[in-house]
């Protein structure tokens, strides 16, 4: 399969996703699949080593079409590993593409505003309730424990993968250029300057984008903004042309303190 038909299938399935999400599969049949797809991201991550990154990213599919697709976070971190295949080819839109993905998946398991444990205690009521030991129920007391460590677990993994994915969008978003993107680029690097489960290597990233991002989001806005009136400009001069006018009849003038433009009409 070529890689513009492996893409051409990711995007295909995407569309699908959601009208299946809720669809479940017995218990034991579950497990097979997931077994499965793990076996194959294994592979996938093999591949990715040896810098086989087309074929990665075509095994990391088939672990995508193995793994039942309400498994949301497994189902993000197959995303994120595409995202950094994606990095590596230099694909910066389906790289940014793939680690939105994985974040859309991540706040169906987590929500982005509780992704510390203290806060996601708020998130989950039965989380809340306080183990009190006693003895008298040693059962119970050591599945409401099981059951808090589980959760604790799973808040640290999404962190984490949510942190790779904001990294991986970050940088395809930075390599993308363009106001828009560069904007956010911003917002992820504040969403990472936030955590604090960052590698030191990681938050050098981070503060880097953040000192450089402003002079460069300034510079691709008036670049932006520049192709805009020129565009505009021709479209205004085929309209105005049948009238014997121009748009050099009228005058754009930038206001310095909003950015924004008005006009005045000059008679030639």
């Amino acid at each position: 399969m070529s890689k513009d038909e492996t893409r051409a299938n990711a995007s295909d399935s995407d569309d699908e996703e959601d009208v299946f999400h809720d669809a479940r599969f017995p218990a034991d049949e579950e497990t097979k699949l997931l077994e499965e797809s793990r076996s194959l991201k294994a592979e996938a991550n093999q591949l990715f080593t040896a810098a086989s990154y087309d074929d990665a990213i075509t095994c990391y599919d088939r672990a995508l079409a193995a793994c039942p697709n309400y498994l949301d976070y497994e189902v993000a971190v197959l995303r994120s590993n595409m995202a950094a295949c994606y990095l590596k080819l230099d694909d910066w839109k389906a790289s940014v593409d793939a680690a939105t993905a994985s974040l859309d998946r991540l706040e169906k398991v987590l929500p982005s505003t509780t992704t510390n444990p203290e806060a996601s205690r708020t998130a989950d009521p039965a989380a809340e309730a306080v183990v009190e030991i006693t003895g008298d129920d040693p059962e119970a007391e050591e599945a409401q424990l099981q059951r808090l460590q589980q959760r604790d677990r799973t808040t640290r993994d999404v962190r984490r993968i949510r942190a790779k994915a904001l990294m991986r969008r970050a940088r395809a978003r930075m390599q993308l250029g363009g106001w828009a993107n560069l904007q956010g680029a911003e917002e992820d690097y504040k969403a990472l300057a936030a955590m604090d489960n960052l590698p030191p290597e990681d938050r050098r990233v981070v503060q880097k984008g953040l000192r450089d991002l402003p002079d460069r989001i300034a510079q691709a806005r008036e670049k932006d903004m520049a192709e805009m009136m020129g565009k505009l400009k021709d479209l205004g001069n085929g309209i105005l042309k049948p009238f014997g006018l121009s748009t050099e009849n009228f005058k754009f003038v930038q206001d310095p303190k909003t950015g924004g433009y008005s006009m005045n009409f000059q008679s030639g």
